[in-house]
């Protein structure tokens, strides 16, 4: 990292302190599917993403230690069980490239654009290239293992357009067809939900606290209801439904995960989907599919605060860096 000039900002140190936990636990995650892996393309991939991610750990770690601020408590090999049988299937560990990618592409992007010191961004504009060339890779070994659905095909239009009346946003009773934006979030609103359908699935398979487990089951039902709301909206535009190509879960009993690191997946899951729906939200016209983003924003967010007393209780939950409590001296 370059030189630093001035101390960080709590932008800066807020985007590397949710970056150290996220990588810690993708070097966790990788480290799992590379040993488990037979594909030798797929290895690559896995591999390369690995590297990306653990230099990254690195990185902050370094940056953090310059500045005399406490390294957050990640992921390591004690929070993996490598003698457990396969959980999923060779093809899983690429998808699970492709989307967190996918997904970190949007959340890095967002952190960039608040982060302003030469090192902290210089940072994060590598890593947005890094995770988008994991994307484009990731994404034409899928095309190329024919595992990739691409979203639905509409005709070009031949002119351009205005809107002439108001009953354009208008989704219930008589209603115009679906636009190509409301279109594509649908689509990768239902993809990113079949991923977590099979993660759910797995790991359903394997843990053993009730509490937990009726925690995955909640998510898997959360998933599963917002893939047949959209999927029936695409059917009723005769788009047709999207469909998964495959179940890439083995039939192992045996967590290789420790719950911590289940428990915080799935709420970094859950603020990245909260994030992507909004975004989904802010581009649909149809008054319909704004109001079903809505019932899903509030859904995911009841389910988040589930997940996070689970973590307090569990004493999972790290407190971020924080704003001094200024208001003491008011009462001394």
């Amino acid at each position: 990292m370059a030189e630093r000039s001035n101390r960080l900002s709590s932008a800066e140190i807020a985007g590397l302190w949710e970056t150290y936990i996220q990588e810690s636990m993708a070097v966790c995650l990788l480290t799992y599917f590379m040993h488990h892996n037979t594909d030798e393309e797929i290895g690559n991939i896995l591999q390369s993403a690995y590297k990306i991610s653990e230099e990254h750990v690195e990185q902050i770690c370094t940056l953090f230690q310059a500045e005399g601020i406490p390294i957050p408590d990640g992921f390591s090999k004690e929070d993996l069980d490598l003698s457990a049988p396969p959980l999923f299937y060779d093809v899983f560990g690429l998808s699970f490239v492709y989307s967190m990618s996918r997904m970190s592409m949007i959340n890095t992007g967002f952190i960039t654009a608040n982060v302003a010191r030469n090192d902290v961004l210089d940072f994060f504009v590598t890593m947005v290239k890094q995770t988008a060339n994991l994307y484009q890779e990731s994404t034409a070994l899928m095309l190329s293992k024919g595992i990739y659905d691409r979203p639905p095909m509409v005709p070009y239009p031949d002119q351009v357009e205005y809107i002439k009346k108001l009953s354009y946003i208008g989704g219930f009773g008589k209603k115009r067809p679906i636009n190509a934006a409301e279109i594509s979030e649908i689509f990768f609103n239902i993809e990113r939900n079949y991923f977590s359908v099979l993660l759910c699935m797995g790991l359903q398979q394997v843990v053993k606290d009730k509490e937990i487990h009726q925690y995955i089951t909640d998510g898997k039902r959360i998933s599963e209801s917002q893939i047949n709301a959209f999927n029936d909206i695409l059917e009723k535009e005769q788009l047709l439904g999207i469909v998964t190509t495959s179940v890439d879960v083995t039939t192992s009993t045996v967590n290789p995960f420790s719950e911590r690191l289940i428990v915080t997946l799935f709420n970094s899951l859950n603020g990245i989907d909260v994030t992507l729906l909004g975004h989904a939200l802010s581009l649909s016209m149809r008054t319909d599919l704004a109001a079903l983003y809505q019932k899903y924003i509030m859904e995911v967010l009841a389910y988040t605060a589930k997940g996070f007393k689970l973590m307090v209780d569990r004493g999972w939950a790290q407190k971020p860096p924080h704003a001094p409590d200024r208001r003491i001296f008011e009462r001394m």
